[in-house]
């Protein structure tokens, strides 16, 4: 007796109410469909059927015995889906949603080398603005945290973390000096988001300073631009026009080139984390896993800042791309 093909019958009948019916939807005959049940039944020992000559009733043995074989049933489906996966040549389109600075400072820059590897995957991306949770309209959601562990029923995978930072052009710098304290930025022209502000800075890692953070509260000040448009602040504080924050993933080509200097380096403002997050495991189609994979070996996948190295290290992999 074949095991799987005797329990996915059992499910037809009882799905279409019927012998008669399972056989037509398995193109099998009615007399093979009732000896296979008879098999299945003497093999547990146990009814699992009444029948009657109006409807197929389960016997409380027969219930119990289906939930488990719907599930097993399920299982195989699954373990067969990831291992035709495996072995299919990754193809199709791909709807991603990112944060429009990511988007534009990272996943462009890195999707050629994605092309390259699987040219037949299209990207249909969205970047609309910040994105805390998963969508589940699209195959890949790159989320950005901060602070708290991420919420919700679905599934990710950690791509980085990324270190906000203060930066300011050389010739604001040459023109304005440096500020050597936290406190010092109230004597600067700050470009800040369009929102009450107060930096709250705390030592980045390996400084020996006694503090563990300080505040300094902005909003007595009247920043010299305020905007909720990320790329427009960058524009202006690589013109010159004063010292702003950014995730060290959107200014660190900038960084490494020296069209921007950081400020006050041995203090961090606050930590994102990143993270690639799909619905479900469950039937993961090649292309999304091929994704997955791709994004977590480039951004390196760990508890760390990829964008900030060293002064004088070479940048990651993911800043060479050109």
């Amino acid at each position: 007796m074949d095991r799987l093909q005797s329990m996915q019958i059992f499910c037809r009948v009882i799905d279409l109410n019927g012998f008669a019916a399972a056989a037509r939807d398995l193109d099998l005959s009615p007399s093979v469909i009732t000896r296979l049940i008879n098999e299945l039944e003497e093999h547990l020992g146990s009814r699992l059927i009444n029948r009657t000559t109006r409807k197929l009733v389960l016997t409380e043995a027969g219930e119990r015995y289906l939930e488990h074989v719907r599930r097993i049933l399920a299982d195989v489906a699954q373990v067969e889906a990831e291992v035709g996966s495996d072995t299919a040549e990754p193809r199709g389109m791909l709807k991603v949603l990112a944060p429009p600075a990511f988007a534009a400072h990272q996943l462009a820059r890195v999707l050629p080398v994605f092309r390259a590897q699987f040219p037949h995957i299209a990207i249909d991306l969205s970047a609309p603005g910040m994105v805390e949770t998963l969508d589940e309209n699209f195959d890949v959601s790159i989320i950005g945290v901060r602070g708290k562990p991420l919420d919700g029923n679905f599934v990710a995978r950690q791509l980085a973390r990324s270190t906000v930072v203060l930066c300011a052009s050389p010739a604001y710098l040459s023109q304005h000096g440096h500020p050597t304290s936290p406190q010092d930025l109230l004597q600067h022209d700050m470009i800040s988001p369009k929102m009450p502000c107060e930096l709250t800075f705390h030592p980045a890692p390996g400084e020996p300073i006694p503090q563990t953070t300080v505040s300094v509260p902005l909003h007595l000040t009247s920043p010299i631009l305020s905007t909720g448009h990320l790329e427009t602040s960058l524009a202006a504080t690589m013109a010159g026009l004063g010292i702003a924050g950014f995730p060290s993933y959107v200014i660190s080509r900038a960084l490494a080139q020296g069209t921007l200097v950081r400020v006050l380096p041995q203090w961090q403002l606050f930590e994102l984390g990143l993270y690639a997050a799909i619905p479900s495991r469950r039937h993961l189609p090649a292309r999304t896993r091929a994704l997955l994979d791709f994004l977590v070996s480039t951004f390196g996948g760990h508890q760390h800042d990829p964008w900030l190295a060293p002064e004088g290290a070479p940048l990651p992999a993911t800043q060479r791309v050109a």
